[in-house]
């Protein structure tokens, strides 16, 4: 049967405020059909002319207590009425008048109970999907009544009392959403609320709960070398993690600076950074990488790493010239020198000249090329293994006579 709803607003007006003439006949076949948050009344309409139109009363819950006028429908032809917006699993009780065109009304009908139907039940399945990365995905099974147009979801986290709604998805046959909008390593809550076509709205589904992915484990035990030449090796201990993909390695120039910058990555659980400096300190700080993106936090503390250092200038001992011969000896600065350089510095007429000596095994040098009355300059550097030469020795001035 359909049902049209009467164009007019509650009166909420009281029986006793109207006139009641026992000589108008009464409306009869008063009956009814209820949905969740509506009830349609239908009654034997009267076309007689006196008749202006019907005035329809309702009470809630108890049928002793006050009734007040709902609606005043100004067609003597209506038989039809659609009570809207009234609660779920509710009595209700109503009776229906009419009323002429000086405001009089008949007595009313007996009172007509009608009960709401209870609010629709919810999705009859919900399952939370975690220990993915910053999502969890909900799917659950469509609801069985296809008055269903949509499914709301909320969603609490732990410690909060309120539900908040984070989103609607159309269509009664969808069945999955993924939340972007979580952070890793917390726990969340969820239902799902079903909305019909007409706005009503079913009881929450039972709650699931789910977490997010974890971010890896700091990475432990970072060390880095201060003795290798021109390079800083980097070692760290492997993460328990199975899906780590790849380690990121970052460094910085100053302790204090709290900006460190990636300089490269890594599957293996060693870096070596090339360093075209002798004696360069880095800090540096390693993160893990797991296989869906997740960064591990850096250690509280960096790490320093150094390259070897210059050697140490030689110190030159002796230093005389007997004829044109230059002599000259000197001793170790430190334990690392495998040979050393001669360096020759002297000015020759307008020219400034300098000459290196190179693949030198020994501690002293002889020079039989000086030439007399020239100023002669000698230094020494020393040179390690690795081929790191150190800073010239001071200088010894030597001139023949």
């Amino acid at each position: 049967m359909f049902f049209l709803t009467a164009c007019v607003k509650p009166n909420l007006i009281r029986p006793e405020a109207v006139s009641v003439s026992d000589t108008l006949p009464p409306v009869t076949n008063l009956k009814a059909i209820s949905d969740i948050t509506q009830v349609a009344l239908e009654w034997k309409p009267n076309y007689a002319d006196y008749v202006q139109g019907y005035s329809i009363y309702r009470a809630v819950g108890d049928p002793n207590s006050e009734f007040l006028r709902i609606a005043h429908i100004k067609n003597r032809y209506a038989s039809h009425y659609v009570d809207k917006g009234l609660e779920p699993s509710t009595v209700y009780f109503y009776r229906v008048s009419i009323f002429t065109k000086d405001g009089v009304e008949s007595p009313p009908t007996e009172t007509l109970k009608v009960v709401t139907k209870p609010r629709l039940e919810s999705v009859p399945f919900l399952k939370a999907i975690g220990g993915l990365a910053k999502q969890i995905k909900l799917i659950w099974r469509p609801h069985p009544n296809p008055k269903v147009t949509s499914y709301i979801i909320e969603r609490k986290e732990v410690g909060e009392d309120k539900w908040r709604k984070i989103d609607e998805v159309e269509g009664r046959l969808n069945a999955e959403y993924i939340d972007n909008d979580v952070d890793e390593n917390k726990i969340y809550f969820y239902r799902i609320i079903v909305k019909t076509y007409d706005g009503v709205l079913s009881k929450p589904s039972k709650a699931v709960k789910a977490s997010t992915k974890p971010l890896p484990s700091t990475v432990t035990g970072l060390r880095a070398t201060t003795n290798l030449p021109r390079k800083i090796e980097l070692t760290w201990n492997k993460n328990p993690e199975k899906d780590i993909a790849y380690y990121k390695i970052y460094r910085n120039l100053l302790i204090k600076d709290l900006i460190f910058r990636p300089i490269g990555k890594t599957a293996d659980t060693k870096y070596i950074d090339h360093i075209n400096k002798d004696g360069a300190a880095y800090y540096y700080k390693v993160t893990a990488v797991d296989k869906d993106g997740l960064e591990s936090l850096m250690q509280d503390r960096a790490v320093m790493g150094k390259t070897l250092d210059k050697p140490s200038p030689p110190i030159i001992t002796y230093a005389t010239v007997i004829g044109n011969t230059a002599n000259i000896e000197w001793r170790d600065g430190d334990d690392r020198a495998v040979e050393y350089i001669v360096l020759k510095r002297f000015r020759d007429g307008i020219l400034f000249k300098k000459i290196k000596f190179t693949d030198i095994k020994s501690h002293a040098f002889t020079d039989r090329s000086l030439k007399p009355g020239i100023v002669y300059r000698f230094s020494v550097i020393a040179v390690d293994k690795y081929g790191i030469e150190s800073k010239p020795s001071k200088e010894v001035v030597l001139k023949v006579k």
